[in-house]
């Protein structure tokens, strides 16, 4: 009936394929066509399925014990796609209480809860030449479009109180997302947590099915036919993922079967600072459920990468390194990793950790985490902390710019602009430009030049490319009137040098990068030169809200890209470029920045 083997390694801690156990699965029985269901709750008494197709339990389908490790199974007969169930435990104590299925693929619409039968089988894929021909992108161009997928756009702006707009279909996204996305630059897509999550306020951190696709927008197959639809676009698309804690509404994870299957033992371990509990790591089946849940995104929706939430939380108790490591969660990542490395070499694994943890991208093999790469939070807090101060400060205030190049090689670094900066009265990334209106937005495409032109792959969340100067809300939407301004004709133009310029995209290697050497006395001017293939690029940054020179030995150049340029909404002067002798004075206009083809 069971792969044993499967089960083995369940208890091991090293099972991928979990939901072939567990969960619901269409079969046929002693000639019956039905629906095998299965779960794990070792510290229940009693175990029964109840649905639409029992009356919810006015006729009892009692699940049986297979063998003695905790499982609870049974075959119900005439069960049809999109019945919809739940686990009923009789707990230690003697209580009766219902549970969704935590391996469930489909769920029912929030507020709902119950679990729904699907067949995740028979969807035809179309990707084939994408998926043979992918990579992790090291050498290449990745420039990732951070998106919540039902605030982005929807179909109708908010009219009244209570009525928040209507999302689109994941079939829907396809002709309105991907174009965008393809039109503007972006090689990926980052999709906010999809797995399914109860409440909307959550942003999906919060989630309660980590194998079902969230119902928001629709079903399993319609996400897998989007995700398709962006691969034949030539768009990737990484899933953001959590693994350190669940949400503790009832129905979930929470003591699971009445005992604590999923969560710690440990009163003092069990909660985090988000209202909700912590994954107990250190237990293999945990282990099991969650490696098993990353894998069945990469092989069922064809997923490029994942972006794992809240990696310090998994290196450190609480991510805080003065209560020690979480030697459970560190053993999980090593294992999630190498077993990923293996089954699916070309999908990205990528962690957000804000600690100074070493070794998080190096591979497993040399004692490290084995991640691919890693989000530079130091970059994003002092180059954030820069543009914030006022410019008499900037000028004392150099190393929070020339600081990241001090460690960048330590580890493989991502720059990410996220959601993060974006809300909790943060400001947006124009917004927390100093000074006033019109001197944010200059600064904002110095700003953006800057980061595009500094080593290290890109994220950008949605609303950054329109220069908003909103927090970012679940709730709403897009300023799409934006898109008509200036601003967005610039990060158009900037994502667009970046994806046609392979010199950018050398970023790990050491003798890619140089800080360009200025003779002039402006410590407001910065100076980036990129290396790779023989090609030479300099960028020029004036963060100051005077004119400053920027001099050095430069041979001709050509101007790939202006900040200052008129269609983006700058002075549209010509750059002032001067020559004595063996050197070459550019002279730079306020809160600007070039990127040069020497």
């Amino acid at each position: 009936m069971f792969d044993n083997f499967l089960i083995h390694t369940f208890h091991d801690g090293n099972c991928l394929q979990a939901y072939k156990i567990f969960g619901a699965h269409f079969e046929t029985h002693e000639g019956k066509k039905g629906v095998r269901f299965t779960t794990y709750a070792p510290n229940a008494r009693s175990a029964q399925v109840v649905g639409e197709f029992n009356q919810w339990g006015e006729t009892p389908c009692y699940m049986e014990r297979y063998n003695n490790g905790g499982i609870y199974t049974i075959f119900v007969e005439g069960v049809k796609e999109f019945d919809m169930y739940k686990f009923r435990f009789e707990t230690p104590q003697g209580d009766i209480i219902d549970k969704a299925d935590p391996y469930a693929y489909f769920s029912e619409l929030r507020p709902g809860t119950a679990s729904k039968v699907y067949n995740m089988e028979g969807y035809r894929w179309h990707d084939s030449k994408w998926i043979k021909n992918r990579t992790k992108n090291y050498d290449c161009p990745l420039n990732i479009y951070e998106a919540s997928l039902g605030s982005w756009k929807m179909k109708r702006e908010s009219e009244g109180e209570g009525d928040d707009g209507e999302y689109y279909s994941y079939e829907e996204l396809i002709d309105e997302i991907i174009p965008y996305v393809k039109k503007m630059g972006y090689t990926h897509l980052e999709v906010m947590p999809l797995t399914e999550f109860p409440f909307d306020g959550s942003w999906g951190y919060q989630a309660t099915g980590f194998y079902s696709a969230t119902s928001r927008y629709g079903q399993p197959k319609q996400l897998m036919k989007f995700i398709d639809a962006c691969h034949q676009e030539g768009i990737g698309v990484i899933m953001d993922f959590v693994p350190a804690h669940f949400v503790k509404d009832s129905h979930g994870l929470h003591m699971y079967d009445g005992g604590f299957v999923y969560d710690y033992n440990d009163y003092n371990r069990r909660y985090s600072p988000w209202d909700s509990v912590y994954f107990d790591l250190g237990k293999n089946e945990v282990r099991s459920f969650l490696l098993s849940s990353v894998e069945f995104f990469a092989t069922y929706y064809h997923i490029d990468g994942f972006r794992f939430d809240a990696v310090s939380n998994l290196i450190y108790y609480e991510g805080n390194k003065n209560l020690g490591e979480n030697i459970g969660a560190m053993e999980w990542m090593k294992r999630l990793n190498g077993h990923m490395s293996g089954y699916h070499p070309t999908v990205m694994m990528i962690a957000e950790d804000s600690t100074d943890y070493p070794g998080v991208t190096k591979p497993v093999g040399e004692h490290g985490l084995g991640f691919d790469y890693k989000w530079d939070m130091g970059w994003m807090n002092d180059t954030l902390s820069y543009f914030q101060a006022p410019v008499s400060e900037r000028m004392e205030k150099y190393h929070k710019l020339t600081f990241s190049m001090q460690y960048f090689y330590d580890e493989k670094y991502l720059l990410p602009f996220s959601h993060d900066e974006n809300v909790h009265g943060k400001a947006t990334i124009l917004q927390k430009m100093n000074g006033d209106y019109e001197s944010k937005f200059p600064q904002g495409r110095a700003l953006y030049l800057y980061m595009y032109a500094h080593p290290g792959k890109k994220l950008n969340f949605m609303g950054n490319e329109l220069g908003q100067l909103y927090e970012w809300s679940e709730a709403g939407t897009l300023d799409w009137a934006l898109a008509e301004r200036p601003f967005h004709r610039f990060f158009h133009s900037l994502c667009k040098t970046y994806v046609e310029n392979p010199t950018l995209h050398a970023d790990y290697a050491p003798d890619n990068f140089r800080w360009a050497e200025n003779h002039a006395d402006a410590p407001c001017v910065f100076g980036m030169e990129r290396r790779a293939n023989g090609e030479t690029l300099l960028a020029l940054c004036n963060f100051a809200d005077s004119e400053q020179k920027f001099t050095a030995s430069l041979p001709k150049f050509t101007i790939l890209l202006d900040s200052n340029a008129a269609e983006f909404g700058g002075t549209g002067e010509t750059l002032a470029v001067s020559r004595k002798d063996s050197l070459c004075t550019v002279a730079l206009p306020r809160y600007s920045a070039v990127l040069l083809k020497l």
